[in-house]
């Protein structure tokens, strides 16, 4: 639902994803403003990680369009959608335990140079600086979270998508993820979450998006969300 004045950055329409006679996401459409941060909700099962993989390139879709920043995206591969400004982050966390934070955030720059002092500035911008000659195998999970998160920082996009980041986190590593989140969008960044902490979720997102059985089922603002009964009924049933 964009604002009169507003201006999307991810434009999703009809996205279809089967996996034989499974339909995981069914003629999918939203857009997400630019310099917002949005959520993309919904039970378990209901499609949400496959969307993402469908927008990031990590997956093609049967049917359906991706325009990011007004270019069709989809069909690309997943380096050439980050190339573009497009990262995010998985549901399970993906660092190279053998390697050291600085070394896991060199893997995700695309140029030489300034890099490691580049890393190192972002993992200090995490509060993991400290661990940076740290093995990545050696960090706890939210740790893993907060490394995944400033790694793909690296290549400083425009867009973050984030999948479950507050997921199996405790409440002082969700603080300072929250916190993140806020303050690069105070520098213009995009972000859109998937994840089930409904009160995080709830304060933190402008705009959420629910998805049930591949479908989209309801979109707009917090409260309105709250008392949508579609929503309800996705969540807890009759």
């Amino acid at each position: 639902m964009i604002e009169n004045g507003e201006q999307a950055i991810l434009r999703v329409s009809g996205l279809t994803k089967r996996y034989g006679g499974l339909t995981a996401v069914n003629n999918c459409s939203f857009q997400v403003p630019e310099g917002g941060i949005c959520a993309l909700i919904g039970p378990n099962g209901s499609g949400k990680s496959t969307t993402f993989d469908l927008i990031s390139g990590i997956q093609r879709a049967d049917r359906g369009e991706v325009l990011y920043q007004g270019r069709r995206i989809n069909g690309l591969k997943p380096y050439e959608i980050t190339r573009r400004g497009l990262c995010r982050t998985f549901q399970i966390t993906r660092v190279f335990p053998q390697m050291t934070l600085v070394e896991n955030m060199e893997v995700a720059a695309s140029k030489g140079g300034e890099t490691r002092q580049k890393a190192r500035q972002l993992l200090d911008f995490v509060g993991l600086s400290h661990l940076a000659e740290e093995y990545g195998g050696n960090l706890s999970y939210g740790q893993q979270k907060l490394l995944e998160f400033a790694r793909i920082l690296m290549t400083d996009p425009d867009f973050i998508m984030l999948d479950e980041p507050f997921a199996g986190v405790n409440p002082v590593m969700e603080e300072k993820l929250v916190a993140h989140i806020l303050g690069l969008q105070e520098r213009g960044k995009t972000f859109l979450i998937i994840d089930h902490e409904m009160k995080i979720i709830m304060s933190l997102c402008q705009l959420i998006f629910v998805l049930d059985h591949g479908e989209l089922i309801a979109e707009g603002e917090p409260e309105a969300i709250q008392r949508d009964e579609r929503v309800v009924e996705a969540y807890f049933g009759k």
